[in-house]
């Protein structure tokens, strides 16, 4: 798996050129776009820990790109790479999905530059609540106006860490379990938002595969069964597509690409033993069932119907972009592909789901997480007996009109409540299939917009010039 990509722009500046792409086709004025690009707040911390080797000086960032919404959300990454200009790149990215999945958030993105392998658990647990606190006394961190999420190297562990380090500093606060999502079940998280981003992923495929007329444009035939895919990255994103992806919908993920290589297997790969292995042995490099590569990015460029990059930002750039030989790309992760390779990519023909839509699952998700902290109270608490309830009678006057009984599954069916799990998922696939809804929608009404990455930046300007304009902080020009 490749290293980000050093281009002739940054990402923060590949992200606005897509927005400046999407201003020319939207028609709006300029003034009004320099408005929406420009990041509201950054705050760089410094702060020393006691570790094994002595004491070092940790680093991190929390970008907030947007404050048209609040809270302000979005992911919390642990990384060696992690710099000022990547978080803001990325706060800007999540006002934008935000925006075209209509969660009522601002954007953000937070950062600390480590690795997290070199560290125990406990000496973890102090790194992560000092940076909580850190930005927590400076207030940037609060459930009314900055909310993280797990991202990269963090998850529902980091999360309930910094919940307890926020809570030990406010404990009044009878809101206090929002100012995270993506914690663990058992503290005020929420059942699906580890795979969130994974199922969004699925089911944006689901959807798009569902519109004939939009698979003449990828020269894809036929429905999702059967795709062959090869998926960058087995992390929580790409782990959770592939494994849902193989194991509901029977596609066939032919390659799974990782830092030391990639497996390779044209009958499938089997997602949850790579993941077993991978989990086991630190890398792919052993797995039985596969032929290994260790050219990933070789891999990368191999023949594919469906094309998922769930790693690193700018996996698909210039020097690569060429070489691409998928029929659809699914940007899986955020930024995976350039401004620059994507300019070469539509030029190609070559159709791509963008990360704006494509990996909104995640944030959608912890947008659930948070009302429910909010509200004090799981979904489905107040009505799910009550629909059991209905379902049997239904079940019982059909059986009653016809003289039959029902068969034991079809009544079982019927009857059941949804769980809280359910009534996630159902939001999560009505989120997925409205936004790209409204980018189907954009593009028959601006023929001139012929990419689906257009459409859904076009559809997140608008909506966040028009909080601008009824804020008067932008003139419409009406």
């Amino acid at each position: 798996m490749t290293e980000a990509h050093k281009e002739s722009m940054s990402f923060l500046e590949g992200v606005d050129r897509m927005v400046d792409r999407a201003t020319l086709a939207a028609g709006l004025d300029p003034n009004t776009a320099c408005i929406i690009k420009v990041g509201s707040a950054v705050i760089q911390v410094k702060f020393p820990i006691r570790v094994r080797s002595g004491v070092e000086v940790f680093t991190g960032w929390w970008a907030i790109h947007s404050t048209h919404r609040l809270p302000a959300k979005g992911g919390l990454r642990f990384a060696p790479h992690v710099n000022q200009d990547e978080t803001e790149a990325l706060s800007a990215l999540m006002s934008y999905k935000c925006a075209l999945a209509d969660i009522p958030f601002g954007g953000a993105k937070g950062g600390l530059m480590i690795d997290p392998a070199k560290y125990t658990v406990d000496e973890l647990r102090n790194i992560t609540r000092a940076f909580a606190m850190e930005l927590a006394s400076r207030g940037f961190l609060n459930p009314a106006t900055n909310v993280p999420a797990p991202d990269m190297g963090t998850s529902s562990r980091e999360m309930a860490w910094i919940a307890d380090a926020y809570k030990s500093l406010f404990p009044e606060d009878m809101n206090q379990d929002a100012c995270v999502t993506g914690k663990p079940v058992n503290r005020g998280g929420i059942p699906g938002r580890a795979e969130a981003t994974g199922k969004g992923i699925q089911f944006a495929l689901q959807e798009f595969f569902r519109h004939p007329e939009e698979l003449v444009k990828s020269g894809l035939v036929d429905g999702l069964s059967g795709q062959r895919v090869i998926v960058q990255g087995l992390g929580n994103v790409g782990y959770h597509a592939a494994k849902f992806l193989s194991e509901e919908d029977k596609v066939k993920v032919i390659a799974i690409i990782e830092r030391d290589g990639a497996l390779l297997n044209e009958e499938g790969l089997n997602v949850h033993d790579v993941r077993q292995h991978l989990a086991e042995s630190g890398g792919v490099r052993g797995f039985a069932a596969a032929e290994y590569k260790e050219d990933g990015n070789a891999v990368l460029n191999m023949e594919c119907d469906i094309l998922i990059p769930a790693a690193l930002e700018s996996q698909i750039n210039a020097n690569n972009a060429m070489q691409i030989q998928a029929k659809l790309i699914v940007e899986g992760a955020n930024g995976a592909v350039t401004y620059e390779a994507d300019e070469i990519l539509r030029r190609r023909g070559i159709v791509m789901l963008p990360d704006v839509w494509v990996n909104a699952g995640g944030v959608t998700v912890s947008y659930f997480e948070w009302t429910r902290n909010l509200s004090h109270m799981r979904f489905g608490r107040l009505q799910r007996r009550f629909d059991e309830l209905r379902g049997s009678t239904y079940a019982t006057a059909i059986e009653e009109m016809t003289g039959k009984g029902m068969p034991g599954k079809l009544r079982t069916d019927i009857v059941r409540g949804a769980s809280e799990l359910d009534l996630v998922r159902s939001g999560l696939d009505d989120t997925m299939r409205m936004a790209f809804a409204d980018i189907r929608d954009t593009m028959k009404r601006n023929p001139q917009i012929k990419d689906y990455r257009t459409a859904a930046f076009v559809i997140a300007i608008k909506k966040l010039a028009q909080s601008y304009y009824d804020l008067g902080l932008a003139e419409s020009g009406e």
